[in-house]
């Protein structure tokens, strides 16, 4: 393999080509910076975790494929992933792993102890994730942690504190993580039922819409909360609203359970916590 190739299939590791999830990690990790700032987020603490998003996603991925290497071969959607085609040995990813961990923890030495040491609790979470799906059946619940462990950083690195205004936010973020993706797992349902992997779209069965619904609605007033911890005006309530618009969308995708409309709805995540971010950022603003 040339090197060429061998970098391609490094990026498709850490899912370069597949901007989404790290997407779905800056919204709330700005959302953070913005309400602790008050505003503008101080320059530095900005550029660091906006890196450090785009290193820890990547990373995620990584530890996911390798948790999931002999598993992933009987799984319609990704059983071309390096591991599995062998593109990339499982000690070139476990040592690509190691390297890009250590260039994350060192961007966070650049901040304060309370933020060094949250760091390394979101490591050991970043581990743990691939492996949730052997031992629960709602793995989603705990990825949600994972996905929402920037936000404590964020305040923790803007203020030296994490005010209850950010357990709030966690909240919000962890009930639309499980929210998505249990859309996410719609779409490997029927794979995963036979190689054994478990999910939250398998333990909800015919509730799934349901209480997908429900979690929209959980995060949907736990934003709300944070906006009136931060004393929000109309703009941000107007980001509040357009939420609600593209819960409502996602609810009629998913309605017949089909694989490309459940992972579509997947997909439209990014606009809802994009719209959400610039509304709180323009009432800032304003």
């Amino acid at each position: 393999m040339s090197l060429s190739d061998k970098l391609r299939a490094y990026a498709r590791l850490m899912r370069i080509d597949r901007p989404i999830g790290t997407l779905l990690l800056f919204w709330p990790c700005l959302m953070a910076l913005v309400l602790a700032a008050q505003g503008m987020p101080d320059t530095k603490v900005l550029i660091i975790f906006i890196i450090g998003v785009v290193i820890m996603r990547a990373n995620g991925c990584i530890i996911n494929d390798y948790a999931d290497r002999n598993l992933d071969a009987h799984v319609e959607r990704t059983n071309m992933r390096p591991l599995v085609s062998g593109e990339v040995s499982t000690k070139e990813a476990l040592s690509l792993f190691v390297v890009l961990g250590l260039a994350a923890f060192s961007l966070v030495l650049w901040l304060n102890m309370l933020v060094v040491q949250l760091s390394v609790v979101g490591i050991i979470l970043t581990i743990m994730y691939p492996f949730m799906k052997r031992v629960t059946n709602m793995p989603q619940m705990f990825l949600g942690i994972v996905w929402s462990w920037s936000i404590p950083m964020a305040y923790a690195a803007q203020l030296g504190e994490v005010p209850v205004e950010a357990w709030w936010l966690f909240m919000a973020n962890w009930c639309w993580t499980v929210a998505y993706d249990t859309m996410y797992a719609m779409v490997d349902r029927d794979d995963d039922l036979k190689v054994g992997i478990k999910s939250t779209a398998i333990l909800f069965g015919r509730f799934d819409r349901h209480i997908i619904g429900l979690f929209q609605l959980a995060a949907l007033g736990c934003f709300v909360m944070a906006g009136l911890m931060a004393e929000r005006g109309m703009i941000y309530a107007l980001g509040i609203v357009s939420f609600i618009g593209f819960a409502v969308y996602q609810q009629g995708l998913i309605y017949r359970r089909e694989r490309a409309p459940c992972f579509k709805a997947f997909l439209n995540n990014n606009w809802a916590g994009m719209v959400l971010f610039i509304a709180l950022s323009l009432d800032y603003l304003v």
